[in-house]
């Protein structure tokens, strides 16, 4: 089994030799295609370094607090049934992936990434789920049951969106393990989930507690 030519050559033009490998996430029963690991044990030249910051591969990885919420999320089917799901910010498709897997009965994978949305395609796939997808959050005319949103605060300039998911969305989910001051009166912690980013990037301890926040519209 091989990774898409796309995906493959667009990692290969960041970091070399590196490989797209399918791993079994912790702790749940989804496949990613994902950095293998063995890449990541060794010293970057300059030229990859500024790929790396010019161009981030985000998709190639699944972060800590994707990993938290598609965790809670699989474990909760009760909930997503009927429901119809955007996931803002999906990366490696990873919360997409588990709302789908739980029984919701729309899943839009939201990236304006076209990288990220070829890697939900193909998570998609190895995972045998039917994905919708969108390049343009504010393009989305439909008011979703719920928005899902996983490691996108790491950036303070995207502190705005959360009031603009509450103009689409009934409910909301942040799953986030970078903003220790969230301050935000229609967000309520509902839970501090462990996690860590796969594969290991061996992060300090405080960004694999991951802060689960909901907010009603």
């Amino acid at each position: 089994m091989t990774a898409s030519e796309g995906l493959q050559a667009a990692l290969n033009e960041r970091l070399g030799e590196a490989r797209l490998m399918v791993e079994t996430l912790p702790g749940t029963d989804i496949q990613l295609w994902l950095i293998d690991a063995t890449n990541m044990d060794r010293a970057f030249s300059p030229d990859e370094t500024r790929r790396i910051l010019e161009e981030p591969p985000y998709w190639c990885f699944c972060w800590a607090s994707g990993l938290a919420l598609a965790r809670w999320l699989a474990e909760r089917p009760e909930y997503l049934t009927g429901k119809r799901v955007l996931d803002f910010g999906s990366g490696s498709g990873v919360a997409a992936i588990a709302a789908a897997k739980a029984g919701a009965v729309q899943v839009v994978a939201c990236d304006l990434d076209p990288l990220a949305l070829e890697a939900c395609r193909a998570n998609a796939a190895l995972n045998g789920v039917t994905l919708e997808y969108s390049p343009d959050f504010f393009a989305e005319t439909a008011r979703y049951d719920l928005i899902i949103v996983a490691d996108v605060l790491y950036d303070r300039a995207n502190l705005p969106l959360l009031d603009a998911f509450l103009g689409r969305g009934r409910e909301i989910l942040v799953a986030d393990s970078r903003v220790r001051d969230f301050d935000h009166p229609a967000y309520q912690r509902l839970a501090v989930l462990d996690a860590c980013t796969w594969p290991d990037l061996a992060e300090p301890a405080e960004f694999r507690r991951v802060s689960l926040y909901q907010a009603y519209s």
